[in-house]
């Protein structure tokens, strides 16, 4: 089942062609990389699908229903979970209240009942971080976490208004190599056992041909190759603009 149909999506910023007219589709339970050197239009184009910029052109389809410039928490609120290259916790709060906010702004709870929402969300936020190995770490303050620790509660947070599709920001950025394959195992195990559509960004090669069923190559806005990891690798136009150079890590 399809979850996200992106077509024909565009974005100039003045002179730039940042996106010229990508269309691709996530399907449920997929994980699919977006990858392309720096500027290649990777964080323009997951800032349009989550709502931070409005495409010029295009459409964004979520579930068979438009999306297409709605603000991002609309988007969310419609089942988008999105974790970031910089992790996006309340470090003065415990792990477990980090994942209770998330749970009380997806029903619409206002702060007021703050202390008898929190009870009620209690468990389904314990369940969340059993989910992503971080249940003991519940009582913890999430500004003392390790960075890798940091990353699975943003996930636990990403997953709290139940998504269709998670976009993933360079999610393992700044990672020891061990903690990459763990995050990104987990996150796969979680998108095959709830049906969850994953779309990520990502600069390291063996992390995207070791987790992405499909692998999305942009280059200078455009959509020079898709495919599985085979397919991607032996691409001649994709290891002249991008593999060949030898990057495995940077930012966009």
């Amino acid at each position: 089942m399809t979850v996200l149909d992106v077509a024909g999506l565009s974005k100039r910023f003045g002179g730039v062609q940042a996106v010229d007219s990508v269309s691709f589709q996530v399907a449920a339970s997929e994980m699919v990389a977006l990858i392309g050197p720096n500027g290649a239009g990777k964080s323009t184009c997951f800032n349009m699908l989550n709502g931070q910029i409005r495409p010029d052109a295009g459409r964004v389809r979520l579930g068979g229903q438009d999306i297409t410039g709605l603000p991002p928490r609309r988007i969310w609120r419609r089942g988008v979970g999105r974790t970031f290259q910089i992790t996006a916790t309340f470090a003065s709060m415990s792990v477990r209240e980090n994942v209770q906010m998330a749970l009380l702004s997806h029903r619409g709870l206002v702060w007021r009942f703050w202390r008898a929402a929190a009870e009620a969300c209690a468990d389904e936020a314990d369940a969340l971080l059993e989910q992503v190995g971080m249940r003991a770490q519940g009582p913890r303050a999430a500004g003392v976490l390790a960075y890798g620790d940091l990353k699975r509660l943003e996930l636990a947070v990403a997953l709290a208004n139940a998504p269709t599709l998670l976009l993933m920001d360079e999610p393992t950025a700044g990672m020891a190599p061990a903690e990459r394959t763990a995050l990104m195992a987990l996150t796969r195990d979680l998108s095959r056992a709830r049906g969850i559509a994953v779309l990520f960004t990502e600069h390291d090669m063996d992390v995207v041909f070791g987790v992405a069923d499909r692998i999305l190559v942009l280059n200078r806005g455009s959509l020079i190759a898709s495919g599985d990891a085979a397919s991607v690798r032996a691409d001649a136009r994709v290891r002249e603009v991008y593999l060949g150079s030898g990057v495995t890590s940077g930012g966009h």
